[in-house]
């Protein structure tokens, strides 16, 4: 029996290999050059006349002179910054040895300039910026991977000259110089065997003599467009600047397009010529390659993915001015099998309408120069002279935003799956080393569960107001009388579900939000009250959670006192559950700022106490109302008998101070009953409820 296609497990079996992960990851690294580069960009051909005139003329043109050293160092040298990335990005997944990470980044630049011709009298710079980021690719791919070999290969020989005592950069070095040696002169030999056979100064030149004798078959018709568009969008998509790429074609075939149509206007005659570049800037390249403004409207408007609308909000300036890098590689497009579909698709069915809406007369020939980077309507409108231009650039977004819609829910779904996959990986770590991670900061360590806690953290501290809920777990007397209730953290996160509590205090305190929170926490449970005795009767105590470094801050203190000043808390039995007691230190500053609380009228309980000496001096100001026991206490009742003579004498002191005891984790008969006869008559558990959402 055959296997149905799972269309899913293949996007992941193709978005996990080695190289798809490299140039992925690799071009997600330079985002900040991309952004960088983007804005000097919009900044150097913002297309207004005036302002134009403006960074040209101001201080000698001061201005332009600084956009454009920022833009030569950012696009200028693009595949540069490529090449490094790649290689680097390869590397993490390959091997775990920084020496050979490093020869290999410096390798691939070595191959990589030499493909780009840098030994040429005539080299420019634009030689190696993004008309070059396919020569990075194959640089940073193919060199680091020749590198890996010849190093592993190498290995045994070059140990040989490491000699006890020498310095460790020294034999670092000597390790690598032989690989790096090498893999440079294969590279080097290829490159001249590609000039000498193909007649051409470069192996980079071969490239763009590849590309124009693709075009240079037939007439500049339909097809000839056609095929200019989709082998474009095709290079975007493995990572290679489409644009820049086919320049040279760009140039020769499509340029002289305008020309012809003003010329034959003024002549009195009638302009021929559909393809243009304008035609591609204004009706095809909407926001940049892939018709990309369709997918950052789909985007916006439709998913349901908050770090996808973040990048979307981000990328939307540079793509109101047809710059699309930061979302083409930040999404990312490139080698994204979910995306191949629409940002191949959306493009093609725009240059069809276009070329058949002004075929046909229905948009007018194209007889203006418009720069590419004018926002759309615009655009349309000046190339066209008509608005019936801006028109038909509405008409091709709302098909093309049709087109990505079904693609930007798949890549929710996607998202989704893998956010839980991930999720559940760190949930397996976190809860098998939890009283390990205790005195450890998830945030700092160096693992990708470091990663997913900063990723998760952030997510925590964005849904703070949002996505913070309450359950209530109601507290029972021995008689079946509800007598309380505990407000229980719970936070919905978006694509997870409902967090571990423990882990969501742990972030919280570890991103220096934790006040934030428990101030959060207890703003919502008085929003609650009202809920809470409707629901459980009048008069139950309220218990809400806060730690033991929290609750005697002047910033917590204050808080209080401006809500009771609004809304007494006398009389309302309001319960402060003070947890992780070991950090309160008792001195005269936090005897100060338990009794401010309690003349504000609220309750105050210890919880998890237990006959430790730290628990013990919490009762001997008289300032606390109600202790919970230690969990392990009760669990551990019938399994020694220790630990219930231990409980039986917390219950009796308790008594002796006129303090409430309440057990957790009841959840047996016999647990209640054993209770019950040591003295504790106050219980919680699943028992009599797990904890519950109010009906409101």
């Amino acid at each position: 029996m055959e296997r149905a296609f799972n269309f899913s497990s293949t996007i992941s079996k193709i978005e996990n290999f080695k190289i798809f992960r490299a140039v992925r990851d690799g071009l997600v690294h330079i985002i900040p050059v991309l952004i960088i580069g983007a804005f000097s960009v919009i900044l150097l051909n913002f297309p207004v006349e005036a302002y134009q005139t403006f960074i040209g003329t101001f201080l000698d043109g001061f201005l332009e002179k600084v956009f454009s050293a920022v833009n030569s160092a950012t696009f200028g040298v693009l595949s540069v910054y490529m090449a490094y990335s790649i290689a680097r990005s390869f590397m993490k997944l390959q091997i775990d040895d920084k020496t050979a990470s490093g020869g290999a980044i410096i390798t691939s630049l070595l191959c990589f300039f030499i493909m780009a011709g840098a030994y040429l009298a005539d080299f420019e710079i634009g030689h190696i910026g993004v008309k070059s980021m396919f020569l990075a690719i194959i640089s940073g791919l193919g060199a680091s991977a020749s590198y890996v070999a010849f190093y592993k290969l190498l290995s045994g020989f070059t140990n040989r000259y490491n000699t006890v005592g020498s310095d460790r950069s020294f034999n670092r070095m000597l390790s690598t110089l032989l690989p790096i040696a090498i893999v440079t002169l294969l590279f080097a030999l290829l490159n001249t065997l590609v000039t000498r056979i193909f007649d051409v100064d470069s192996f980079r030149s071969l490239i763009s003599k590849a590309f124009n004798a693709l075009f240079s078959i037939g007439s500049n018709g339909f097809f000839k467009g056609f095929f200019f568009v989709m082998l474009s969008s095709l290079l975007w998509f493995f990572g290679i600047h489409g644009s820049d790429t086919l320049e040279d074609v760009m140039q020769e075939y499509f340029y002289p397009g305008l020309s012809i149509n003003q010329n034959a206007i003024a002549a009195n005659g009638v302009p021929t010529e559909i393809l243009t570049k304008e035609f591609f800037d204004c009706f095809v390249l909407m926001g940049g390659c892939g018709a990309t403004i369709c997918l950052l409207i789909a985007i916006l408007i439709f998913s349901k993915n908050r770090a996808r609308k973040g990048l979307g909000l981000t990328a939307a300036f540079p793509m109101i001015f047809n710059i699309n890098e930061l979302m083409v590689f930040g999404l990312p497009i490139i080698f994204n099998p979910i995306m191949l579909i629409p940002f191949l698709a959306v493009p093609l069915v725009c240059y069809s309408i276009a070329y058949v809406a002004i075929a046909t007369g229905i948009v007018p020939m194209i007889v203006s120069q418009v720069d590419w980077t004018t926002p759309i309507l615009l655009g349309g409108y000046y190339a066209t002279g008509s608005i019936a231009g801006s028109i038909l650039q509405l008409v091709n977004v709302a098909v093309g935003v049709l087109i990505y819609l079904p693609f930007v829910r798949m890549l929710d779904k996607q998202t989704s799956e893998n956010a839980k996959k991930n999720y559940d990986s760190f949930m397996e770590f976190f809860k098998a080393n939890e009283q390990t991670l205790a005195t450890t900061r998830l945030i700092d360590l160096d693992n990708v569960y470091g990663e997913y806690a900063k990723d998760l953290c952030n997510d925590l501290r964005y849904g703070l107001k949002k996505q913070v809920v309450l359950a209530y777990q109601p507290q029972y007397h021995y008689d079946g009388k509800c007598i309380g209730v505990e407000a229980l953290l719970r936070f919905e996160h978006p694509l997870l579900g409902m967090l571990y509590p423990p882990l969501i205090i742990k972030l919280a305190e570890e991103g220096g939000f934790l006040p934030d929170l428990e101030e959060r926490i207890l703003l919502k449970a008085l929003e609650d009250r009202p809920f809470v005795q409707a629901q459980f009767g009048e008069g139950v105590k309220l218990s809400v959670n806060v730690t033991g470094t929290t609750v005697v801050t002047s910033r917590y203190i204050q808080f209080c006192q401006e809500l009771n000043s609004k809304d007494q808390f006398e009389g309302k039995n309001i319960c402060i559950e003070i947890t992780e007691q070991a950090a309160i230190s008792f001195n005269d500053e936090t005897r100060a700022a338990l009794l401010t609380l309690r003349d504000m009228g609220l309750l105050l309980a210890i919880d998890d106490f237990s006959m430790g000496q730290t628990s013990i001096n919490y009762l001997r100001d008289s300032m606390f109302d109600i202790i919970k026991l230690d969990g392990s206490l009760v669990k551990g009742i019938f399994t020694h008998q220790n630990t219930r003579d231990i409980v039986s004498s917390i219950v009796q002191l308790a008594t002796s101070l006129n303090l409430m005891v309440l057990a957790e984790y009841v959840d047996t008969e016999e647990k209640r009953s054993t209770l019950h006869e040591i003295g504790c008559d106050c219980y919680q558990g699943y028992l009599f409820s797990p904890a519950v959402f109010l009906k409101k």
